[in-house]
């Protein structure tokens, strides 16, 4: 079974890309297991179904 990561930056940061009305733990953990099987460090989750990206809710940094 593998993974499909949405978006490889640089070859160093992945891009999760959502579309839901909320992020809910579930796809922080599933981009927390896209950095652990690839070995990257750095992972960025984006909910694209919303108006502002500038809270904290729809724009997530994680670091493995």
């Amino acid at each position: 079974m593998g993974f499909r990561i949405d978006i490889l930056l640089e070859d160093n940061v992945i891009i999760e890309i959502k579309s839901t009305e909320t992020l809910l733990n579930v796809h922080k953990k599933q981009l927390n297991t896209y950095l652990k099987l690839s070995g990257k460090k750095l992972g960025v989750l984006v909910n694209f179904n919303v108006n502002v990206f500038v809270n904290k809710e729809n724009l997530i940094r994680i670091i493995n």
